[in-house]
């Protein structure tokens, strides 16, 4: 062995610790900037699902059951096998979003084409449109929870809602790698929240783990008609913010952003 593979060798070996390092900020950060809409939009979600299946009225065991499956399967066929199964490898140069899978499709193509542009036009125009809508209602869903905690605060949820909404935004023009440090710490207590919770309760009613079954999910929709349709529009408010795991690609890479989902955020 030469000088210069002795010394390579030792470089990369100092650089191994280093790489693990890199790759767990890397994991944390995707779980405070990709999955910080997602992580919240079952809050919203799965109450106004319940609300236009039974109509405003007391919700059965069965609706409920129907509703939790047609969330878990949503999470399972949109977010794990379209986004993360799928998707995620048809990085542009490590790029995501719209724009790039548009120029990766003319490229594969070999030529330009205007059906592509104009879906990737409307891809854009549907994620600014989704990014403008969906940190309000997020954030206030998540507030909204003081009226429960303490219902002489439910004047101060709007006013506290724009205070917070306010802040991020300042936030965010500080860069990615700023908001990363800042709410991957946030959201990973917040996950973990989450599976505490839900843990904690299954006891109250193990039967809610027959929602797995997509059998109950697909019976919901066979026997619910017309209503069964739009619950199904509100259920996919649980998606909303799947499209981050692409767009977000470059700045975190495939390999972080798949094992956030797959070790954290999903089984939270």
């Amino acid at each position: 062995m030469t000088t210069n593979d002795t010394t390579t060798e030792a470089v990369e070996t100092q650089g191994e610790p280093q790489a693990h390092g890199s790759f767990a900020a890397l994991m944390v950060g995707s779980i405070g900037v990709v999955y910080g809409d997602i992580g919240t939009s079952p809050l919203y979600a799965f109450r106004e699902a319940v609300h236009a299946a039974s109509h405003g009225g007391p919700p059965t065991r069965a609706i409920v059951l129907g509703v939790l499956s047609l969330i878990v399967w949503s999470l399972i066929i949109v977010v794990t096998a379209k986004y993360v199964q799928l998707l995620l490898r048809a990085d542009n140069n490590g790029e995501g979003g719209s724009l790039s899978l548009m120029a990766l499709g003319q490229r594969a193509l070999g030529r330009r084409s205007i059906v592509l542009l104009v879906l990737g036009i409307v891809g854009g125009a549907m994620f600014i449109g989704d990014s403008m809508i969906t940190p309000a209602i997020s954030v206030l869903s998540a507030v909204e929870g003081l009226k429960l905690a303490a219902p002489a605060l439910k004047d101060y949820v709007v006013p506290l809602t724009i205070l917070i909404l306010v802040a991020l935004f300042a936030v965010q023009s500080r860069g990615t790698a700023m908001v990363a440090a800042a709410f991957g710490p946030v959201m990973i207590v917040w996950f973990a929240t989450l599976a505490l919770l839900g843990l904690s309760h299954i006891s109250d009613d193990p039967g809610v783990l027959y929602a797995l079954n997509p059998y109950y999910a697909v019976q919901f929709l066979l026997t619910h008609g017309v209503v069964g349709l739009i619950t199904m529009g509100a259920v996919f408010l649980v998606v909303t913010g799947g499209e981050a795991l692409y767009a977000d690609l470059g700045h975190f890479g495939r390999k972080p952003i798949v094992l956030a989902w797959l070790w954290v955020v999903f089984p939270c």
